[in-house]
């Protein structure tokens, strides 16, 4: 096995447009899919919950990450607190997460050069940006974080021009009109849309191993870019829905029909029009959005798959660090592959849904782990110790518990592909353990 160790060059900030760039392209694109589910009402609820659940998450994940700060994220807080088998299926949901959400976004990327040059296929696109990312995580994680960080800054700039281009068209009745069509079951059904706005924040830890000082630098990346994402949620979620009412942003006749990933320009184009240079400006500059959270998630997902390589749960050379880059590179490449395959499969959405369902895992079996390291091993070394202790672990399973069985109900056929996954990958690693 390789001695060669990763880089620590990341710094709070970093860490902050990591965590912020990990998600901000579910801001952009996805999140108003829930609203033909719950309407406002319906999706503001499960936005709530949701919205509670990841800032619990967040700050009982810090712990674990202050204090185990390893690449493989929940695979080695598992590991350590429940076991190899726990720990297995931990790296396998945490997987399925980080290598299934990048080919949708590579798709959306791919329609976005689509619309403005219709004479290269939208696949073409999506095939030519996983090239250039992946060969830019490859060459260092200092050149990947400081795209990040410029990239993710003119994502969040873009959103806050947004709202305030928006806002003087606010009107307080477009919230509460057909704001609850379906009830309590369209909340539910909403939840995997409220989930897409957060979906990934926690690949902060998945890069411990390269910050400067994991046990003082993650709590500050984490706090600042949950604190950052759900502003940007409440803000977007209002002022979007507030233009015209959910069904504007919905749909792309404004009243039924074919449902849109674009419910900003949407918006935007109640306001100015579609000729306007600022709608124009905001479709072009939204692609930093979706580049953010792709380059982002590429990143998280190449240092998960290389622990798991690295323990020997998956094959031994993903587990290998580049003597000359000193990043997974192997890793990198064989997620490169698995989502080139998912991509051609053309099913974008079922690729979300199951991604979403690695994530509900992973957070279920982390807040399991955080409160049996709390009785296992009380003297382990804590930098930072999550507040209001049991609380915010036993919320994050409450709500993870809940959503996940949500999610099997209203996608059941989805949810026996992830579970043969599990399965099927779980057989394996018990055969060619023996």
């Amino acid at each position: 096995m390789s001695t060669v160790k990763l880089q620590k060059t990341l710094t709070p900030f970093a860490l902050w447009a990591l965590g912020v760039g990990y998600v901000i392209s579910g801001m952009y694109f996805g999140w108003n899919l829930g609203l033909e589910k719950g309407g406002t009402l319906g999706m503001a609820i499960a936005t709530v919950v949701v919205m509670a659940m990841y800032i619990t998450f967040t700050f009982s994940y810090s712990e674990l990450a202050c204090a185990i700060p390893k690449a493989g994220g929940v695979f080695d807080y598992a590991e350590r607190a429940l076991g190899r088998n726990v720990a297995f299926i931990a790296g396998i949901a945490q997987t399925v997460e980080f290598v299934f959400a990048p080919p949708a976004i590579a798709f959306a990327i791919g329609a976005y050069f689509n619309a403005f040059f219709p004479d290269v296929p939208i696949i073409t696109s999506a095939v030519v940006v996983y090239l250039l990312f992946t060969g830019l995580n490859i060459i260092g994680v200092r050149a990947a974080a400081t795209f990040e960080i410029v990239i993710t800054v003119l994502a969040v700039g873009e959103l806050l021009l947004f709202v305030g281009m928006v806002s003087p068209s606010f009107d307080a009745a477009n919230l509460v009109s057909n704001a609850f069509p379906n009830g309590w079951g369209g909340a539910f059904a909403a939840i995997p849309f409220a989930i897409w706005f957060f979906l990934g924040i926690e690949g902060i830890a998945n890069v411990a191993e390269e910050a400067k000082n994991p046990q003082r630098d993650i709590k500050k990346g984490f706090g600042w870019a949950i604190f950052t994402l759900a502003m940007l949620c409440v803000l977007v979620f209002v002022s979007a829905v507030g233009v015209a009412g959910w069904e504007a942003i919905v749909y792309q006749s404004g009243n039924e029909g074919a449902t849109s990933d674009s419910p900003l320009p949407l918006a935007l184009s109640r306001v100015t029009g579609d000729n306007h240079v600022m709608y124009h400006l905001l479709i072009t500059v939204g692609l930093f959005g979706l580049v953010a959270s792709f380059h982002g998630l590429i990143l998280a997902a190449g240092r998960s798959t290389y622990e798991m390589g690295k323990a020997h749960h998956f094959p031994a050379f993903l587990g290998i660090v580049s003597p000359r880059f000193r990043t997974p590179a192997y890793a990198l490449l064989g997620n490169m592959l698995l989502g080139l395959l998912a991509l051609f499969s053309g099913r974008t959405g079922e690729i979300i849904t199951l991604s979403v369902f690695g994530a509900l895992t992973l957070y279920v079996i982390a807040m399991v782990a955080l409160i049996k390291l709390r009785n296992r091993e009380p003297e382990l070394h804590r930098p930072f110790r999550v507040p209001l202790y049991p609380a915010f672990p036993v919320i994050v399973i409450i709500i993870g518990s809940i959503s996940l069985i949500s999610m099997l109900v209203y996608n059941w056929g989805i949810g026996l592909v992830y579970g043969l996954v599990l399965l099927v990958s779980f057989a394996l690693f018990k055969i060619f353990r023996k």
